[in-house]
């Protein structure tokens, strides 16, 4: 594997740290053969591995792999979430050499984080949202002990990560000359570690989103270097507008700046700033999404004095509304008054969960009438519901226009892959909030989709335990229709084992099913949802002998009898319920009489017909294990019906066939030997001599 990876390396472009996984890239086309190995590799890495006698994993063969596979293995393995303290164990030593390193979520200690990686010569480094046992000061330190990563790493990504427990003022970030880029959103980063870090020689590009800080004066020690300032949700900012204006002036070579705000600020720091008009000169990009009082007149007026801005972030403002902020030239607009808007903030703010949820809420609105395939859009709706699976409000919304943008035959022009990833968190979110109905209803009517049923891969066994568990508790007839839909075809998608272990632990769902039959039956009703139920149940005791016997246990024979009775004119229910019969019970064995409850027959002649399908060998083993069974418990009541019916002749057809099922030969002889029996009791009816003259012919 690792031979092949080394072979198949080429030429590719710079990985984007912790950008979209590979994946979710190029749905439309197959997967690379880089891809599909390293896939392959980090499944079932610990057959390619040995252990260390501290439990650490070494790849057994010895070829280095080329830097760039290196980088995307672990890339792969973090978007798994797969990096602990054995797994990381393959980046120690020599076998690897990364320059690129994502280790976002690693569940690692700082002794294996040190072992691991802080050896290679790393240009970049993504540690975002890794586990409390590793701090802020153990990156910065391990990554300091390095003489070349002192001066040679430019991009470091601290997001989410703890400061040290016992030294949380442990000044660290000087070590680390080279840096050009910083971003340490979602931590206890204060004042004084904002001072340390402007003073990075090389540093131009910050991100102190949601952090402590609460005055940003330190900023004008490295007013000449920085470029880029991403200031998103500051809740403990306590400077002045004007003052904080004041220094941002003073940043004049600032090309980015993002002062965005959560929607709930009373700040009045971004319509200040729109009036300004010595300020930011080479400004490209002004994110102020989420703030107050923000006007198309004011927000024009500002763009227009800077025409090199290329970017405006209005996601959550009351402005994007003119012709010229609509973000179809050259300047983008991230908003939500039109799916371009909302498409650039999906991009741009996937991290940022009020922000996603937001831009969903308004790609609702905009698909509801969606007549046109956007696999572009359902990909973002992907990133967006993966990046925050526990936020309710995300998953709500995200789950709303994944059925937007895939019923009513949009599914069919989807690249599987995407129908694949969507479906797969739709349950993910199904399992997270159970109690959710909205959110639990869409998700079933997005599974609801032909396309998605037949062709798409997802964990489909997963899918209709959570399809059936819906059902059982709901009684909404519409409701009811889908979800015996989609169970009627993730049914022939099962496996023999699957099948059996659904019923097995969900047993009741013959009984609903079963109840759903009985109460269109009663009511004459043929409608969709009476046909998805027998096909359902047909699928579902196919070859399942549990589910068979919950089927009978259930009054399954009676009620199917009744079936046949009711609906003796349609052809469709009639194959249904022969076929149901036909491949569920073809090898049930003899009945025992202590097997089933006894159904009440009022005649036995609806088996008649049964008893003629001699191209169909199950039914008639069916209805004559039927009659055997019932002839076995009460004999002087269907002995007798039996004569009387003249159902005789279909048993003595069925002797004299040559060509009969042997199993229905055997059933029909014990049949005429429980009659017989009955006979000698009760005597012999005039025409019996007849019939079986007539039969020995």
């Amino acid at each position: 594997m690792v031979r092949f990876l080394h072979i198949q390396n080429r030429q590719r472009a710079p990985l984007t740290i912790c950008g979209d996984c590979p994946a979710v890239q190029a749905e439309a086309s197959p997967y690379s053969l880089v891809d599909i190995c390293l896939n392959a590799l980090v499944v079932d890495l610990e057959k390619f591995c040995v252990e260390r006698p501290d439990g650490s994993l070494c790849l057994k063969e010895s070829e280095r792999l080329p830097q760039e596979v290196a980088d995307r293995l672990l890339q792969t393995m973090a978007y798994r979430e797969l990096l602990n303290d054995g797994t990381v164990g393959i980046f120690r030593g020599n076998q690897m050499r990364l320059k690129q390193a994502c280790i976002r979520k690693a569940k690692i200690s700082a002794q294996s984080f040190q072992k691991a990686f802080c050896h290679h010569k790393l240009v970049e480094l993504d540690a975002a949202g890794m586990n409390d046992a590793v701090t802020v000061a153990d990156v910065v330190s391990g990554l300091g002990s390095s003489a070349w990563m002192q001066n040679n790493l430019q991009c470091l990504v601290l997001d989410s990560l703890t400061l040290s427990p016992t030294n949380p003022f442990e000044r660290c970030f000087s070590q680390l000359s080279g840096l050009r880029s910083l971003s340490i959103t979602n931590v206890l980063f204060r004042d004084e570690d904002l001072a340390e870090v402007a003073l990075l020689p090389k540093l131009e590009s910050l991100d102190i989103s949601n952090t402590s800080v609460t005055d940003i004066t330190a900023l004008l020690a490295g007013k000449n270097r920085l470029k880029s300032l991403t200031m998103h949700s500051l809740k403990y900012l306590k400077m002045p507008t004007p003052k904080f204006l004041d220094v941002i002036r003073e940043l004049k070579h600032l090309v980015q700046l993002d002062i965005s705000d959560e929607q709930h600020s009373t700040s009045d720091i971004a319509c200040r700033l729109l009036g300004q008009k010595d300020i930011l000169p080479n400004l490209v990009s002004l994110d102020i999404s989420g703030n107050k009082y923000i006007t198309d007149e004011a927000v024009e007026a500002f763009v227009r004095q800077r025409p090199t801005m290329r970017f405006i972030g209005l996601l959550g403002t009351e402005a994007g509304y003119t012709e010229f902020l609509s973000g179809e030239g050259t300047l983008k607009v991230s908003g939500g008054e039109n799916e371009t808007q909302i498409s650039e903030a999906l991009k741009r703010y996937s991290d940022r969960a009020c922000f996603v949820k937001e831009a969903f809420f308004h790609l609702f609105t905009q698909t509801c009438f969606m007549r046109i395939t956007k696999p572009e859009i359902l990909k973002l709706v992907i990133i967006g519901m993966r990046n925050h699976p526990l936020d309710l409000a995300v998953q709500l919304t995200a789950s709303a226009c994944a059925l937007n943008l895939t019923r009513q035959g949009l599914a069919a022009g989807m690249p599987v892959r995407l129908l694949s990833s969507v479906i797969q968190l739709l349950l993910k979110a199904m399992e997270t909030f159970p109690e959710q109905q909205q959110l639990q209803k869409n998700c079933l009517l997005s599974l609801s989709s032909v396309r998605i049923l037949q062709d798409v891969p997802f964990n489909r066994f997963a899918a209709a335990k959570f399809v059936v568990q819906w059902l059982c508790n709901q009684e909404n007839q519409h409701i009811q229709r889908i979800a015996v839909n989609i169970i009627s075809i993730l049914a022939l998608k099962l496996s023999d084992e699957q099948a059996a272990q659904l019923t097995a632990e969900f047993y009741i769902v013959v009984g609903k099913l079963l109840e759903i039959v009985e109460q269109k039956t009663n009511q004459n009703e043929l409608d969709t949802t009476f046909h998805f139920t027998l096909s359902a149940l047909w699928n579902l005791t196919d070859e399942a002998p549990t589910t068979c016997r919950h089927f009978i246990d259930n009054n399954g024979l009676e009620l199917f009898m009744r079936v046949l009775e009711t609906f003796s004119s349609d052809s469709s229910i009639q194959h249904k319920v022969l076929g149901l019969l036909h491949s569920a019970l073809l090898k049930w064995p003899t009945p025992e009489c202590k097997m089933v409850a006894l159904p009440a027959y009022r005649s036995l002649r609806p088996f008649y017909p049964l008893l003629d399908c001699f191209a169909l060998p199950g039914v008639q083993i069916w209805a004559a294990w039927a009659i055997l069974h019932i002839c076995c418990k009460t004999p002087a009541r269907y002995c007798a019906m039996l004569i009387e019916e003249n159902g005789l002749q279909h048993l003595y057809n069925i002797k004299e066939n040559d060509h009969s099922d042997p199993d229905v030969q055997y059933l029909t002889t014990e049949i005429l030997t429980y009659v017989d029996t009955h006979m000698k009791y009760y005597g012999k009816p005039k025409h019996l001599k007849e019939l079986r003259a007539k039969s020995n012919g």
